[in-house]
């Protein structure tokens, strides 16, 4: 008979079709995005990937210096029960700041002085959190807080379940994507953490995320308006969700996310020129965010505000560029958006952030967990398609 190829398609002896060759293009999903690259573009990113993985499991996770916020954090977190945990200055300030609200002070008529008590810079006016967070904590008993915590990573998880059940490839990984999202958002059960607005803010973003659908976000921006917020630093998702939706052109979402950006901002400045009217000319400023801490500022970011923290250096750095490649490798909605988001986030950790504003990685690390579910398949697929033509024939089962 004829080969293999053309409109046969592979037809065995006796007539029966031949089962797909999973190492072909043609038999593999839609979903999986390095199954049908070129080899040589596979072997590209191969080499790529590994230079990365090893380089993440070389660098320092840190500053390379024993700054006490970021001693203090791993201490906290390893901590044996029934041991008194020290209180993080930046904490400590947070919860003086909740015990004056709940006194009925108003809270631009103190944050500054305590800050500046505290010995923390208030110029410029953005080292000044926002109030929301610090409202909220001091309208709830901790109680309370803790039966809001637990329901938002409830509420989180029940959002990626449905997610990622309507997503091309979702189902397929479903079980192990819970299974590591769960590590990833357990974290923000942890009631010490509770006034680290970065903490509420990225578990908000995690929820927002797992909600959208393109032309159904009203829940989604719902969820990302109070993370931006407790925090500003959820301004990126915002404007990248605003730039997904107008190269879908969705006019309609993309005006929606737009006018929450812009309605932020004006808020913004008036915190900022509320703050103001309470600096002095004598008054500390910051050093600066700009540090250019390359790949391990990113590493840093992510590992030590994540459950990624109990892993040894040379696991838990790899597992964050798995997780990017992962995300790189899920081709959907879902997946382009994580790529774009977490790839953006990276770039500012590399060039932006102190070694202690290492908990700026709790804005992205919780949904990130999911990239590492379908990393096992980018990685697979790559290598195939590097060495398909010295591949004998698979059968499918």
């Amino acid at each position: 008979m004829g080969g293999n190829g053309g409109g046969a398609a592979g037809i065995v002896a006796g007539g029966t079709p031949a089962p797909a060759d999973p190492a072909s293009p043609r038999a593999a999903p839609a979903w999986d995005r390095f199954a049908g690259v070129s080899p040589l573009a596979a072997r590209l990113i191969l080499a790529l990937l590994a230079i990365c993985l090893a380089a993440a499991a070389l660098v320092p996770i840190g500053t390379g210096r024993p700054e006490p916020a970021t001693r203090s954090f791993a201490e906290n977190l390893a901590a044996r029960e029934g041991v008194q945990r020290p209180r993080d200055d930046d904490l400590a300030l947070y919860d003086r700041a909740v015990e004056r609200l709940r006194r009925g002070e108003h809270y631009y008529d103190f944050i500054v002085e305590e800050q500046r008590a505290a010995g923390f810079p208030v110029r410029p006016g953005v080292a000044v959190r926002l109030p929301t967070l610090a409202w909220i904590n001091a309208a709830l008993p901790v109680p309370a807080q803790v039966a809001l915590a637990l329901a938002l990573m409830a509420a989180t998880l029940i959002a990626w379940w449905r997610r990622l059940g309507e997503e091309p490839g979702g189902r397929r990984h479903r079980l192990l994507a819970m299974a590591l999202l769960f590590v990833g958002v357990s974290l923000g059960a942890n009631r010490y953490f509770f006034q680290l607005h970065e903490l509420w803010s990225g578990m908000l973003l995690a929820l927002a995320f797992g909600l959208h659908r393109p032309g159904k976000w009203g829940a989604a921006l719902a969820v990302a308006a109070l993370a931006l917020a407790i925090r500003e630093h959820a301004l990126p998702f915002v404007l990248l969700m605003a730039a997904m939706a107008g190269w879908r052109r969705d006019a309609k979402e993309c005006a929606a996310w737009s006018a929450l950006a812009l309605a932020f901002l004006a808020l913004f400045a008036a915190h900022l020129s509320l703050v103001a009217g309470h600096v002095l000319p004598g008054d500390r400023a910051g050093q600066g965010w700009l540090m250019l801490r390359g790949l391990s500022g990113w590493l840093s970011n992510v590992v030590l505000s994540s459950n990624l923290r109990l892993l040894p250096h040379w696991l838990a750095g790899p597992a964050v560029v798995l997780m990017m490649a992962g995300s790189a490798g899920w081709r959907s909605p879902a997946g382009l958006f994580a790529s774009l988001l977490y790839a953006g986030y990276g770039l500012l950790f590399m060039i932006a952030g102190r070694g202690d504003n290492y908990y700026w990685g709790a804005m992205v690390a919780p949904a990130m967990f999911v990239g590492l579910a379908f990393a096992p398949t980018a990685l697979g697929s790559l290598w195939r398609a590097g060495w398909r033509p010295a591949l004998p024939p698979v059968n499918a089962k």
